[in-house]
C-alpha cells in the first residue's frame, strides 16, 4: 500500500478515537495527533484541578483543532469528574427520580450543562438512561432515576433536554440497558437473560426517549445478550448497534462505546481486537480511559485499526463512515455550545434537590429524640467502591454533620477493619456513643453482608439509633429513625445533616 494511503488510514483511525491522558495541561502527543486526525479527547478527575484550569486545559487543546469533541464522564450524583475532588454539588439520578420532579431534573441538568460548557466541554457521557430493575446490580444502583421504565425515560429525556439547553451534548448509556445485570463489567462480562419482548417493554423505552429530547450520543453497554446475539458483547454486536440501535430505532447519531480498556471486551479479544470489532460492529468513536490514558495504548490501537483494514478484519468503508459520523458530531456539538444562551448566575439548584430527595421514616415509640438534641457519634461503614466512581470523593455525613455540630464524633469502618477482631464495634461504635446519639451511616447496605451484619449488630443494641442509607434504599428501614438520601454526595450528605439537626 502507498504511504500515502496508509497516512489516510491512520487519520481516519485516530479520528475514531477518544483517549483520555495524564495531566492537568494538554501533553505533547495529545497536541501531536490532534494535527494527525484525532478528533475527541476525554477527561478525567485526574485531569481536574479547578474549572479556571479545565478552562485553560481545553482552550489549549481547542487552539489545535476548535471543533475538538472535549468528553467528560459527568453523571454528577456519586459519578463526577469535575467535582471529584469535592463532593458533587449536585445529586445523582436516584435522587431525581425519587423526587419526581421532571421540571427540577431539567434544571439540574441545564446546571451542570451550564458549569461544563464554562470550562469548555462539548460532551458529556450523561445521563444513564438505565433501568436499575436488579436491585442487586454492582454498578448502576444510584445512578440509574429508579427501577421503574416510566419514570426512567421522562427522566433521561428531562435530562437531555436540560443539558443541551445549556450548550453541551449528552450521550443516553449504557444501550440497550445496564440495568438488569448483576456484574460489574469493569471486571467481567455480565449477560442479560431477558427475551427480546421483555428487553423492549423495560430497557429500551429511556433510550428511545433520550433520542426523541434531542441526544445525537448512544453509548454502548459490554455485556451479553442471547436474545439479539448470543457470542459478541453489546459493544461489539452488528445485531445490536446496525440491527437494533440503528434499524429497529432508527437512531443516525454517533454511537460511542463505554471504556475499550473495561475487562468485558478487553480480557475476552485485547483491548486492540475490542476496538476492530467495536468499529466493524457499527460503533463511531472508541472511548479509551481507566488506565490507558497513554499515548501508547493510543497508537496501538490506531495501528489495530489500521491493520484491521489491511487484513480485511475492518471495512474501509465502515472506518470511513465512523470517521465521518465523528466530524458530523463535532461540527453539531460545536454549534450547541455556540448556540446557547450564557448564564454566570450562581444556582443552588443541586442543593434544594437534594434536600427534596431526603425521605424520613420515623418508627412509633422508641424514645429516640429526633432531630438529635445534643451531638452525636457518626459510624459510617463504608464499601469499596466500583470503578466508575473515584475512590477518593468525599461522602458521608459526619463531616457536613460536624459543621453544624462541632462536638460530633465519628468513626469510618470497612469490611477490612471488622474482620481483625469481634470488639471493633463495641470500641469504636458503641462505647464512643455512650450518653448521645448514635448515627449509623450505610451505602448500598443490601448488597454487602457484613455491612448488613454490622449495622443489625448496631441497631440490636442500640434501639434508638438513627441510620442514613446513602445508596439505593429497600423496603427494610432500620432504626428508630431511617433517612434516606438516594445517593452519597457531597449535597445529600448536607442535606441529610440538615434533617439530623433539624435546620429545615
Amino acid at each position: 500500500m502507498a504511504d500515502n494511503s496508509r497516512q489516510e488510514l491512520t487519520w481516519l483511525a485516530n479520528s475514531v478515537l477518544q483517549p483520555g491522558f495524564e495531566g492537568t495541561t494538554a501533553p505533547d502527543w495529545v497536541r501531536r495527533r490532534i494535527a494527525e486526525g484525532l478528533a475527541s479527547v476525554v477527561l478525567f478527575g485526574r485531569n481536574i484541578v479547578s474549572p479556571e484550569q479545565v478552562a485553560a486545559l481545553t482552550a489549549s487543546l481547542r487552539a489545535e483543532n476548535p471543533d475538538l469533541i472535549i468528553a467528560i464522564d459527568e453523571e454528577a450524583g456519586d459519578v463526577t469528574r469535575l467535582e471529584a475532588r469535592t463532593g458533587a454539588s449536585r445529586p445523582g439520578n436516584l435522587a431525581l427520580g425519587a423526587i419526581d420532579d421532571v421540571d427540577l431534573t431539567e434544571q439540574v441538568a441545564r446546571d451542570i450543562g451550564r458549569a461544563l460548557r464554562d470550562v469548555g466541554v462539548s460532551l458529556n457521557y450523561a445521563p444513564s438512561a438505565d433501568v436499575n430493575s436488579n436491585p442487586m446490580n454492582p454498578v448502576i444502583g444510584v445512578r440509574s432515576f429508579g427501577a421503574r421504565t416510566d419514570v426512567v425515560s421522562r427522566h433521561t429525556a428531562a435530562w437531555v433536554r436540560g443539558l443541551q439547553s445549556a450548550g453541551v451534548a449528552a450521550c443516553a448509556k449504557h444501550f440497550p440497558g445496564h440495568g438488569d445485570t448483576n456484574v460489574d463489567s469493569h471486571h467481567g462480562l455480565p449477560q442479560v437473560s431477558a427475551d427480546a419482548l421483555s428487553i423492549a417493554r423495560t430497557a429500551l423505552p429511556p433510550f428511545i426517549a433520550a433520542m426523541e429530547a434531542g441526544a445525537r450520543t448512544v453509548m454502548t453497554a459490554h455485556m451479553l445478550i442471547p436474545a439479539y446475539d448470543a457470542e459478541l458483547p453489546a459493544t461489539l454486536s452488528h445485531r445490536i448497534i446496525e440491527g437494533l440501535l440503528r434499524g429497529e430505532l432508527g437512531f443516525d447519531g454517533l454511537v460511542v462505546t463505554d471504556g475499550i480498556e473495561m475487562g468485558a471486551v478487553s480480557d475476552r479479544y485485547g483491548i486492540g481486537g475490542a476496538t476492530v470489532k467495536a468499529v466493524a460492529g457499527g460503533v463511531d468513536a472508541v472511548c479509551v480511559g481507566g488506565e490507558s490514558a497513554k499515548e501508547s495504548t493510543t497508537a496501538e490501537l490506531a495501528d489495530a485499526l489500521v491493520h484491521g483494514v489491511l487484513d480485511g478484519t475492518l471495512p474501509e468503508a465502515r472506518l470511513s463512515e465512523a470517521a465521518a459520523r465523528v466530524r458530523e458530531f463535532a461540527s453539531w456539538s460545536a454549534g450547541l455550545s455556540r448556540a446557547a444562551t450564557r448564564d454566570d448566575k450562581h444556582s443552588d439548584i443541586g442543593l434544594v434537590a437534594a434536600r427534596r430527595a431526603v425521605h424520613v421514616h420515623r418508627k412509633p415509640d422508641t424514645g429516640a429524640e429526633f432531630p438529635l438534641v445534643g451531638d452525636a457519634h457518626v459510624v459510617e461503614l463504608t464499601p469499596l467502591m466500583n470503578l466508575a466512581i473515584d475512590g477518593g470523593t468525599p461522602w458521608g455525613v459526619a463531616d457536613p454533620l460536624r459543621s453544624l455540630r462541632p462536638g460530633t464524633t465519628s468513626v469510618r469502618i470497612g469490611e477490612s477493619e471488622l474482620s481483625v477482631g469481634d470488639d471493633l464495634l463495641d470500641r469504636v461504635a458503641i462505647g464512643p456513643a455512650t450518653g448521645r446519639a448514635l448515627v449509623v451511616v450505610v451505602r448500598d447496605v443490601a448488597r454487602y453482608g457484613w455491612m448488613a451484619q454490622a449495622l443489625a449488630s448496631l441497631v440490636r443494641r442500640r434501639p434508638d439509633a438513627v441510620v442514613v442509607e446513602m445508596g439505593v434504599p429497600t423496603d427494610k428501614r432500620p432504626g428508630a429513625v431511617h433517612l434516606a438520601t438516594h445517593g452519597a454526595t457531597r449535597v445529600s450528605g448536607t442535606a441529610a445533616a440538615e434533617v439530623l439537626v433539624g435546620v429545615r
